[in-house]
């Protein structure tokens, strides 16, 4: 008897069997009575509707080559494409839908390893977190960042010249012909946004946690090293079903730590330290937000990529890319976490590649782009829970200040009420959006970035402080604290804040006050009620009465799995359908 667990399906003489083999040819396969091939699990997750995983098309056949040459079965399975530019509210609604598809897919099939295709950023955590949970061995390919346009000289790095330009043209620096002129430059091709955005950072964050080959995650979609890597995570997952290399056996409380330790190095997004905790979450460990801070402590950010730094991601890839990172990092990367590789993550680390001799992208530790930690958890009497900062991307003036509230309560009334010329704000004012969390919208929509209120936009006002429950894009900046937990949809402080309350914040003491008396806050505690759903049935109703707080990760409660119990898998009975 076979040791692989698709054997359940495939060995023996009955009609079930016969059925089982039969379909596998059929899908163009091979599996013959009594032979040990594993098969393998291709996810793809591209789309026409999301442009920056359509590279992953062109490499399913490159893992499905690699999968046969070592023996092994490969069958290519689609599973939803959750892209940020199409999907509304948020692709962050359907990120545990995604992780639900993909636990389930490969439970209920003949599966005994799974490469993983994705690359906009829900889709990589997304995927990752249902592969973890059904405990298969694992591999991630990312379709890479895309190349970089030319806009009046200079190269455009996706999402952060965006919103430069967004309020050049709010401000009227640029008018509506140089507006349509950016819009045509900027459509430069496939793949993820070509900065340290989200999809970069989770990219990353997965080949620090050990799920990619090495160098793998910052490769720009299109380069021909794409398909090499493709073929070669083919041949490397045949191999781990041998080893019985599973998620279980490669993550520790360490892989966390040096994830969380890259993503500090690069300046990466603070998406990242939602999905670090969701993924920590299936994997049964508690990585919060101030273990995200603690982890980075030590480390500054030495990677010069926007939006902390000024270059783009294809530079870090030329300059060696998450090995080169982890050598200079030295022994700040912990020894002992595995990866698919069949050794240690630290042994991935390579001298950076001549071309960052010219370039600078990757600095030593002493030499850093910005002091770190690059993102920073605060918490108080606003934040029971916490709230999370980019600090590298804000401004050191503001990390001490205290202003008056001006609170929106949703997205089109922060959208409109920042337009108006008349709108009684000043540059201390702290600004603050409330009721976009995991439960509110539903689904945490990137909108915590509030935009510089046009009247202080047009006296040369570039940054405030702003605080949200949302989240932010991860190729925004400024002194945006995000992620407020508890949120305000569930009655979290953040939505007992009255326009002029006084709030304080102070980043180097990690805290977040709302300067309102207890008695006070009891009796608007008492006046507030729930918002009423808006959802009577379906998914978005099903994420509402599950979905946890932020600082746990927005997974779904009974998606977690907090006792070894939990994280057993149910094997399904194998027989006539």
């Amino acid at each position: 008897m076979s040791d692989l667990r698709s054997s359940a399906w495939f060995d023996g003489d009955d009609e079930v069997a016969l059925a089982h083999r039969v379909a596998v040819r059929m899908g163009g396969g091979t599996i013959e009575r009594g032979e040990r091939r594993p098969v393998i699990a291709i996810i793809d997750t591209s789309s026409d509707a999301n442009p920056c995983n359509l590279p992953l098309r062109d490499l399913a056949e490159d893992v499905r080559r690699g999968v046969v040459e070592a023996g092994g079965t490969a069958m290519v399975m689609p599973a939803m494409s959750l892209g940020e530019d199409l999907m509304k509210p948020s692709a962050m609604l359907y990120r545990n839908l995604l992780s639900i598809e993909v636990e389930e897919l490969l439970r209920a099939n003949p599966i005994d390893g799974v490469v993983l295709l994705t690359n906009c950023d829900k889709t990589t955590p997304g995927a990752l977190m249902g592969a973890i949970s059904a405990d298969l061995p694992t591999i991630q390919i990312v379709g890479g960042n895309r190349p970089a346009p030319i806009f009046d000289g200079r190269e455009i790095g996706t999402g952060t010249e965006l919103w430069r330009e967004l309020n050049r043209y709010r401000s009227g620096e640029i008018d509506a012909g140089e507006w349509r002129r950016f819009e045509d430059c900027y459509a430069c091709g496939l793949g993820s946004c070509n900065t340290a955005g989200t999809a970069s950072s989770m990219a990353m964050v997965v080949e620090a946690l050990g799920f990619t080959l090495p160098g793998a995650s910052t490769v720009q979609s299109g380069d021909s090293e794409s398909h090499r890597i493709s073929y070669e995570t083919g041949m490397r997952v045949v191999a781990m079903v041998d080893e019985k290399l599973t998620p279980s056996r490669l993550l520790s409380m360490g892989s966390f730590r040096n994830a969380a330790r890259i993503l500090q190095s690069v300046g990466g997004s603070t998406n990242g330290v939602i999905h670090l905790a969701a993924i920590a979450g299936r994997a049964g460990f508690e990585f919060a937000p101030s273990a995200v801070a603690a982890a980075g402590h030590s480390i500054p950010v030495i990677a010069d990529v926007q939006p902390c730094g000024s270059m783009l991601m294809r530079d870090l890839d030329r300059a060696g890319g998450v090995p080169a990172l982890v050598f200079e990092l030295g022994d700040l990367i912990e020894s002992e976490p595995g990866s698919c590789t069949g050794r240690s993550f630290a042994d991935s680390a390579r001298a950076p590649l001549a071309d960052n001799e010219r370039t600078r992208v990757v600095r030593a530790i002493s030499d850093p782009v910005v002091d770190g930690p690059a993102i920073r958890a605060v918490s108080g009497s606003l934040a029971p829970g916490s709230a999370v900062l980019k600090a590298a991307a804000s401004s050191p003036a503001l990390w001490r200040h205290r202003g008056p509230a001006l609170v929106f309560h949703s997205y089109e009334e922060m959208r409109r009420r920042t337009q108006d010329p008349e709108l009684d704000v000043t540059a201390d004012h702290v600004l603050v959006l409330t009721g976009c969390g995991p439960v509110g919208v539903p689904g945490m929509p990137e909108w915590g970035m509030i935009p510089i209120p046009l009247k202080l936009l047009e006296e040369g006002v570039t940054d405030m402080v702003r605080i949200s429950d949302a989240r932010m894009s991860g190729t925004s900046f400024g002194t945006v604290f995000l992620h407020v937990s508890p949120e305000g949809a569930v009655g979290g402080p953040i939505s007992l804040v009255r326009d002029g309350d006084m709030i304080a914040v102070d980043v180097e003491a990690g805290t977040l006050d709302l300067e309102v008396v207890a008695e006070e806050l009891d009796r608007r505690r008492l006046e507030w009620s729930p918002p009423q759903t808006q959802h009577l049935r379906g998914w978005p109703l099903l994420y509402q009465r599950h979905v946890e707080q932020a600082d746990r990760g927005a997974d779904l409660d009974f998606l977690t799995a907090p006792t070894p119990a939990h994280r057993e898998r149910v094997e399904p009975v194998v027989g006539r359908s």
